[in-house]
């Protein structure tokens, strides 16, 4: 299986376990993120349009130290699938997805007219903290609200494949009292990771989670946040 995600720092904490926890579970799974930080779809339809070799290649979740345009990493492969995601500051304000995700998408199918495009639900910043009050949120609740309801609206506009529901699994484990983001707002670098490591390779496989036993961290998991984050991910995918 091989996916490309047209994204940011979002996908790449996505990303950065996805290949290892496929191999745990002897899954060949090649995994390629185009990275430029808080890159909004604005931006990525404009490298679009100037064909810029403006994203760092990040190859089964480690950088490789080349920049590539989004048209070379399309047709350098056969990609089952592309995800595409909004900034996170932008990604609960409907009216900023458009038309830039629908040039995105007519440009995906120009050159992989046989991949699945999903999109990559991004998650609400962390409660209470500075980030989202200067959104406009009071709670990391009302955030992935508008983050759900936007993420929807979009996938229906393009007519996606589907949508990766990483928003609600980080905010269905920050409920459990695990602390999911490492700096308000990108995902903790150990369990915040993992759990949407475990959400897009379930989602992407319809392999089962509960047994994989992937556990080389970058920062410590505590055996009863790995225990919920699988949990977690698990209901989620077979609500």
């Amino acid at each position: 299986m091989k996916i490309l995600s047209i994204g940011n720092s979002f996908s790449q904490d996505a990303h950065r376990y996805l290949h290892l926890i496929a191999q745990a579970d002897k899954c060949e799974l090649r995994s390629v993120n185009l990275f430029i930080g808080g890159c909004s779809l604005r931006t990525h339809y404009l490298n679009m349009l100037d064909d810029a070799y403006a994203y760092t290649l990040e190859h089964n979740g480690e950088s490789v130290g080349v920049k590539v345009s989004l048209r070379q990493a399309l047709v350098g492969d056969e990609w089952d699938y592309v995800t595409l995601q909004q900034a996170s500051p932008l990604s609960g304000k409907q009216d900023t997805y458009f038309p830039y995700i629908e040039e995105l998408v007519e440009y995906v199918r120009k050159f992989c007219p046989n991949t699945r495009i999903l999109v990559h639900e991004t998650w609400a910043y962390e409660n209470g903290s500075d980030r989202l009050k200067n959104l406009g949120f009071n709670s990391s609740e009302e955030m992935y609200n508008s983050i759900s309801s936007a993420y929807l609206y979009a996938a229906n506009a393009i007519r996606a494949d589907g949508v990766i529901p990483c928003g609600k699994a980080m905010f269905e484990l920050s409920k459990l009292g695990v602390s999911v983001h490492r700096d308000q707002f990108h995902a903790s670098l150990g369990v915040g990771r993992y759990l949407l490591a475990l959400v897009w390779y379930s989602y992407l496989t319809g392999n089962s989670i509960m047994e994989n036993v992937f556990d080389k961290f970058d920062l410590p998991v505590s055996n009863e946040e790995r225990r919920l984050a699988i949990r977690v991910a698990n209901e989620i995918l077979n609500d």
